[in-house]
């Protein structure tokens, strides 16, 4: 049996009864690499004076055999329990217990554990995140620091895009949800965290949406690095929206009515008349805000009827330290590269962009921006400035408001009135109208710019639906009518024959 004679320094308040112990039953011996001594790592002493212990020890071993020195040590605590901890484990002062480990790249690690059962369980949850490849640092990582990295690689997407999904994360998951570790997150928790925004912040669902977009785009890049093993928001939304009844209003197109109630009223209107061009282009091309908003005098061929879209105008609020802070527009590329089109102009079109011609020749008005070195915009405000979606929407309410007081003021009865709409509904009483006419399906998908067709069959489905039913209250009145010209004939028919019964009666009796 060889001999116990060194002890690390740093390891001198070691019971040296316990690892003497531990070296006689199991030969767990380690050999210093600088010294080449052999010592006994691992067991630290509950009890007190453990540095006398060991001297006392080491002195008893250097007289007596191997044998007779386990029975001596043994006679120190004879119904001391002895346990064998394993490598890396080690107990503290306080009682509780480490596990230390080194990672592929050298890097030490520590875990801890106020009992040694449950170490142990960390310690195979560690095996089993080696065995999968998942990093060690892993368990020391939040959330909000995964998505800083997400900012930091993300490519590909537009500037106002980008800034909303960071404006979306920073103002409702790094408050509070973000800031914790990834490798504790549980599905229930982010299910949890999407109620605490449905029921108690009163959120609706296309905001939630916007939330998940971005934290499940983080949760998969944690699962390609290795820090993760599945994506916990996998399907959490989905349940949400089933489990929720979120009030959605469907957005529709105006009616032929409303639209002509609009349209006329622009026109005819000594105060709205100017507007009349721009809401007028809209409503006959579908075009989206940004990219009417954009639309310059030599993007348009008034001679052979086509507009040209290839970029469109964006105006948000920029938050990048690294530039120029605040609200203001930006020129991009249209939303998706089917945006990217050739829009035939209606006659009513064509007459709006003259009439817009006419109207700013006269009063001398004329676009003042340059905008990311574009500039000779179509529609312009009476500073030179160029539209966006807010001041549109807000003109919008204004237009309802006076519209729906003229035409009360006449007393009709049931009168058409205009609902509440914004710019977008009227790309979709565009598309309403082209469902109406008949027009072919990829035909509308090009006019529109619908990268996805399935977009366009979307709306295509909820106009012709509308129109089924529509049409069947037609056919249900046409059904009717002719049940009752068939009973009215069938009347008729009988006075005749009765008729005829009598004249031929009075006949025979002649």
């Amino acid at each position: 049996m060889a001999t116990v004679t060194y002890i690390k320094e740093a390891k001198q308040h070691i019971s040296a009864m316990k690892a003497v112990i531990r070296y006689c039953q199991r030969e767990d011996k380690t050999t210093d690499p600088k010294s080449g001594r052999r010592y006994v790592t691992g067991l630290n002493c509950s009890g007190t004076n453990a540095f006398t212990e060991f001297l006392a020890t080491k002195t008893a071993y250097n007289k007596l055999d191997g044998i007779n020195f386990y029975q001596y040590v043994q006679s120190f605590s004879p119904r001391e329990k002895v346990i064998v901890l394993r490598k890396g484990e080690c107990q503290r002062k306080n009682g509780t217990y480490h596990y230390s480990w080194t990672d592929a790249g050298g890097k030490r690690h520590f875990v801890y554990a106020p009992t040694l059962e449950e170490l142990r369980e960390k310690e195979a949850a560690i095996g089993r995140d080696q065995m999968d490849g998942i990093k060690a640092e892993a368990r020391y990582v939040t959330l909000n620091e995964l998505f800083d990295l997400w900012c930091q690689l993300k490519r590909g997407l537009k500037n106002n895009t980008f800034e909303n999904y960071k404006y979306m994360y920073n103002t409702f998951v790094k408050p509070n949800f973000g800031k914790q570790r990834v490798t504790a997150l549980k599905k229930s928790d982010v299910k949890r965290f999407y109620n605490h925004l449905a029921d108690e912040r009163g959120l609706q669902a296309s905001t939630i949406d916007g939330v998940h977009t971005v934290l499940h785009q983080v949760l998969d890049m944690a699962v390609d690095d290795n820090y993760i093993r599945s994506n916990p928001s996998g399907g959490v939304l989905k349940e949400l929206k089933q489990s929720h009844v979120f009030k959605t209003e469907k957005r529709r197109g105006l009616t032929k009515p409303e639209q002509d109630l609009l349209l006329d009223f622009l026109r005819k209107h000594p105060v709205y008349n100017h507007w009349y061009p721009i809401f007028a282009v809209m409503v006959g091309t579908g075009l989206r805000v940004g990219e009417l908003a954009g639309l310059r005098w030599c993007d348009i061929d008034l001679e052979e009827g086509i507009i040209d879209v290839n970029h469109t105008l964006v105006y948000y609020d920029h938050r990048d330290p690294a530039s120029k802070q605040g609200c203001y527009f930006n020129v991009h590329t249209p939303k998706t590269e089917a945006g990217k089109r050739q829009v035939p102009m209606l006659e009513f079109v064509k007459e709006a962009f003259i009439m817009e011609q006419e109207y700013q020749r006269f009063t001398w008005q004329a676009c003042k921006v340059t905008i990311d070195g574009y500039t000779d915009f179509i529609f312009v405000n009476r500073d030179g400035g160029t539209f966006y979606q807010g001041s549109l929407n807000k003109t919008i309410r204004r237009i309802i408001r006076d519209c729906n007081d003229a035409v009360l003021q006449k007393g009709e009865e049931n009168p058409v009135l205009l609902p509440h709409f914004s710019c977008h509904s009227l790309r979709h009483t565009f598309t309403t109208r082209m469902c109406e006419a008949g027009v072919n399906i990829k035909v509308m998908q090009d006019t529109l710019g619908h990268a996805d067709i399935s977009t366009t069959l979307n709306i295509y489905a909820d106009v012709t639906r509308e129109l089924k039913k529509d049409e069947f209250a037609g056919l249900d009145s046409y059904f009717k009518g002719e049940e009752k010209a068939t009973q009215k004939q069938g009347e008729k028919k009988a006075k005749t024959g009765k008729r005829r019964a009598q004249t031929g009666i009075t006949g025979q009796q002649k």
